[in-house]
């Protein structure tokens, strides 16, 4: 039995010390954090996450743009979002979160304090076209709108319909390259083979007519076509390099299904969010002394046990929120503040049903045995209740946008779950080594067990 428990003890040993090096802030080695973190990729590998709260940044509620009487339906909604996640990925920002409200989308971009070009980026519906315009006698180029057999403009530079020939799902990549005399950016595209069949067999008939390339119903372009062109091209235009990348990645992500409106900006400085950082680590600090404290004063060895176990708590804490990755936001923190104090109290029923055993005149072996088993049907009790708490929050904030709620929820549960294996594994295996290897002189010590 004891040689099962010693063996336990080294396992837990090596776990909390490799969650100790995951939750330390270093520099931890590539191949590190491949075995330990292979879903991740890039520098962001194995980093505590700020939410928007914390980091700084912008917020964006995005509503579908309809007619009045017309609403988007769940499928259009959770399409839009995915798309828009694709293009805020593509936009490089990390710790970012997209997710569908009720009849909105809420988009958090930690580190972007400039929203508007974001915002073109997120709400345009990136409906690429490929129009032919003919001779263009009517002289039509960049930054005009045109109506076009896939839909009309909204301020038409002519009444003109002109023919689509082929839309932006035919691409196959997209990138933004620089002319390399000029400097200037431009829109490199490959085309599917069947977009190399349509343009090929367009371009071939069409050699020095005008073809415009437009986006949302605005021409971007609108060269003349030199020669047969069958699996890539590329577009020029009077734009810097910020716009060509945004541009490409509308172009490479597809379109919107629906229009979408801002109905809401947020932007929190940086400032804020290192003040809340700072006073959210000093009060987590002083909250976590004031309990080692009470515990060690209070219940003395058992208490001392307990306090590194809860140090442990916060070490696997720390490792799973790098590991899965969890964007830490201020509820989030209050969070985990809150279930240190869960883990706590596990330890303290656990001595308090240890102590009456004690009194009433039971082995110090028997009574700590028995003071685990017996308080373990209401820990699990109690525990299972706060994480169907927790999980009822998490669905709440994930279907109706409230991310404040979802980001609380998610480190309410972890902080549970890890409480339970701390509270009651670790502590445990601590006692029980303890207990056989020192339970001579520990008989005539109860008082070190606060008996």
């Amino acid at each position: 039995m004891q040689s099962r428990n010693n063996i336990i003890l080294v396992i837990l040993i090596i776990l909390v010390a490799l969650a100790t090096y995951i939750a330390l802030p270093v520099d931890h080695p590539d191949w590190f954090k491949k075995i330990v973190a292979p879903h991740q990729d890039g520098p962001q590998a194995l980093t505590l996450r700020l939410g928007l709260d914390l980091q700084g940044g912008t917020q964006i509620q995005l509503e579908p743009d309809l007619p009045s009487g017309q609403k988007a339906t769940d499928e259009q909604l959770e399409l839009a979002r995915a798309i828009i996640e694709r293009r805020v990925n593509g936009l490089g920002v990390n710790e970012s979160l997209v997710q569908t409200g009720k009849d909105r989308i809420i988009v958090a971009l930690p580190g972007v304090d400039d929203p508007d070009a974001a915002i073109e980026t997120l709400r345009g519906t990136g409906q690429l076209e490929f129009v032919d315009l003919g001779d263009n006698p009517e002289h039509l180029g960049a930054g005009d709108e045109i109506n076009t057999t896939n839909g009309p403009a909204e301020n038409p530079t002519t009444d003109t319909v002109y023919e689509t020939v082929m839309t932006g799902d035919k691409l196959k990549n997209v990138d933004v390259r620089r002319d390399p005399n000029t400097q200037k950016p431009y829109i490199a595209f490959e085309l599917t083979p069947e977009g190399s069949k349509i343009f090929g067999e367009y371009s071939g008939k069409n050699i020095g007519k005008f073809l415009a390339i437009v986006m949302d119903k605005t021409i971007l372009s609108a060269p003349v076509i030199q020669a047969k062109i069958t699996d890539a091209g590329q577009i020029t235009g009077n734009f810097t390099l910020d716009e060509a990348q945004n541009l490409a990645i509308q172009m490479k992500y597809g379109a919107l299904p629906v229009p979408l409106k801002v109905v809401d900006v947020r932007t929190v400085g940086p400032s804020l969010g290192e003040d809340s950082v700072r006073r959210s680590l000093l009060a987590g600090t002083i909250g976590i002394i004031v309990v080692l404290l009470f515990m060690l004063a209070f219940y003395r060895l058992p208490g001392f046990l307990a306090d590194l176990a809860l140090l442990s708590f916060v070490s696997f804490n720390i490792a799973l929120y790098k590991i899965i990755p969890v964007v830490l936001t201020l509820p989030g923190i209050a969070g985990f503040l809150l279930t240190t104090g869960t883990a706590v109290d596990a330890n303290i029923l656990i001595f308090e049903r240890m102590r009456e055993e004690l009194r009433a005149g039971r082995s110090l072996p028997s009574a700590v045995e028995a003071g685990f088993s017996r308080a373990w049907t209401s820990i699990l009790d109690s525990n299972l209740s706060t994480i169907l708490t927790g999980l009822i929050l998490l669905y709440f904030g994930s279907n109706f946008g409230a991310s404040v709620v979802q980001g609380f929820a998610i480190t309410l549960i972890i902080g549970v779950l890890v409480s339970m294996f701390t509270a009651v594994f670790a502590t445990r295996t601590f006692m029980r080594f303890i207990i056989h290897y020192f339970a001579e002189p520990l008989k005539d010590r109860l008082s070190w067990f606060s008996v």
